[in-house]
Parts: structure tokens; C-alpha cells; sequence
């Protein structure tokens, strides 16, 4: 125990040292130098979206999964997030910040914007935030286990609007048909909700939305085939980026130098303890 505890101070010494050398990593970074493709999902967070039938898991848990491993396989585009309920609202307008992105997608829960599918307004918004946008492609991604039943603007309106300015819409229907158990807590009174829901939504109207949006309707059962759905739109909307690398250098010295306090630390627990030395 002596020599190890003397390695271990040894060992504390050249940490120090090292340290002192103000140790680098030169890491590699892509830069792109011009756009990618926007995409906005559209969520749904009526409860209905509470139901547990995608592999055990809720259909909105399932969505938020699904969209956070999209946005971790594919950079380059900017991504951005409306909710709706019973109205609909940006979230995160286009946004190439994934940590952002993801904080916000995390954050969504169940009955958001209340109990209703404004499924036509929530494809308006993002209609709205990509009218404007100079990227090449443009494309709306609507995850929806409903049919439209809130707010002002029919969904085929906001479809044809979309389609008017080359942004395509795809639909993603989520969930199984049947009795399925559901369970949420209500935001606004903190009420559990717990029972069966029949689920039974008309994809009729939402392949209708798809096609009317240039795009491709989706039923989805499984957060298998859901992430496989998310997969191809993105490839479909996929365009050449022109990108550089550029030398980002990882400052290491904090973390050599909290290694050699943990091995001065665990020296002097040795000595005090088993040892019954003094520190020196």
C-alpha cells in the first residue's frame, strides 16, 4: 500500500506538469457554406397522443424519440417546431442550434395547447416560417394521430399553400387502430387521466392533406416504421451541400489537472487512513 501510494503521488506530479504544458486536441469541425433544407414538424399534442401503443411508450414520447434521433443523424439542415392543440404555435422557428432543437422537443407534454387537433393552423405556422426561407428545399413534416377538429384554417387551405410555394407536406399517421390503454396528466389541473382510448382516425383526410402538399402519407405503428418514415422524407428533401473543415482546439489542462487532484486525494485518504502517515 506504501508503493502504491507513492506511484500515485508520482503519478499526481506529472499531471502537474503535464498541465502546466497546456495539453490541446485539434478536433475536426464541418463547417456547410451553404443551405440545406428547412424542415418544420408539425406535433400534435392532443391527448389522444397519450395513448401507449408505440412499443410500450406513448405516441407523442414516441415522436419526440423519433424526431431527436432524425436530427442526430442528419446535419446540415435547420430544423424547426410547431405544436398544436386546440391552436397551434411556433415552438423553434429553423434553427441549425441542435442543442436548442432538442431542449425544446423535450419540453413538449401532453394536452400543450389543449384538448383539440387544429391540424389546419398548425400547418399554416409552419407555412408561415417557410415562406420566407432562401433555403433550396423546403419541407413540412405533420405527426398526427387525428383529424381536424380546432381552429380557423382547413387543413387543405394550408395544404395548397404550401404546395403554392414548393414546400412539400408529409403526413405521419401515428398509432394503431383499436382499444388502446392511455394515461396522461392534465398540464393546466395537474389531473391524471387514466383508461382506454378507442382509437379509430380517419386516414382518409390525411392522405388527402399529403397529396395536396406534393408529399407522401405515412401510417405508423411502431417507432420502428416511424423512424423509417422520418428517414426517407428526409432523404426525399436531401440536397448537395457545399461544406470546409475547420481546427477547433479542446483545451485539456482543467481535466489533467482534476486527475491529478483526484490521484493527491486519493494519495492522502491512503496515508491518513490505512497508512496512518502524515501528508507530506
Amino acid at each position: 500500500m506504501y508503493v502504491f501510494s507513492k506511484v500515485l503521488t508520482i503519478l499526481g506530479c506529472i499531471c502537474v506538469i503535464v498541465a502546466m504544458a497546456d495539453p490541446v486536441i485539434k478536433i475536426q469541425e464541418k463547417v456547410y457554406t451553404s443551405l440545406g433544407t428547412d424542415i418544420v414538424f408539425v406535433v400534435d399534442t392532443s391527448p389522444s397522443m397519450a395513448a401507449q401503443d408505440m412499443n410500450g411508450n406513448n405516441r407523442l414520447a414516441a415522436a419526440q424519440s423519433a424526431i431527436n434521433f432524425l436530427v442526430s443523424q442528419h446535419d446540415g439542415y435547420r430544423y424547426g417546431i410547431v405544436v398544436l392543440g386546440s391552436e397551434a404555435s411556433v415552438l423553434v422557428p429553423p434553427t441549425s442550434d441542435f442543442t436548442y432543437f432538442k431542449n425544446r422537443i423535450d419540453e413538449l407534454k401532453i394536452g400543450y395547447f389543449g384538448n383539440g387537433s387544429a391540424i389546419g393552423d398548425g400547418i399554416g405556422t409552419a407555412f408561415c416560417h417557410l415562406a420566407s426561407s432562401k433555403a433550396p428545399k423546403k419541407c413540412i413534416i405533420l405527426l398526427t394521430d387525428g383529424e381536424n377538429n380546432a381552429g380557423d384554417i382547413h387543413p387543405e387551405t394550408a395544404a395548397n399553400l404550401a404546395a403554392s410555394n414548393q414546400i412539400a407536406l408529409y403526413v405521419v399517421g401515428v398509432g394503431s387502430k383499436g382499444t388502446v390503454p392511455i394515461e396522461y396528466v392534465d398540464p393546466l389541473s395537474g389531473k391524471l387521466y387514466s383508461g382506454y382510448l378507442n382509437s379509430n382516425f380517419d386516414s382518409s383526410s390525411l392522405k388527402q392533406i399529403a397529396s395536396i402538399g406534393n408529399g407522401l402519407y405515412y401510417e405508423v405503428q411502431t417507432i420502428e416504421e416511424l423512424n423509417s418514415a422520418l428517414s426517407v422524407v428526409v432523404k426525399n428533401e436531401n440536397v448537395q451541400q457545399n461544406y470546409t473543415y475547420k481546427s477547433v482546439n479542446e483545451l485539456l489542462y482543467k481535466n489533467v489537472l482534476l486527475l491529478s487532484f483526484i490521484l493527491f486525494a486519493i494519495t492522502f485518504v491512503i496515508k491518513k487512513l490505512l497508512l496512518r502517515e502524515g501528508f507530506y
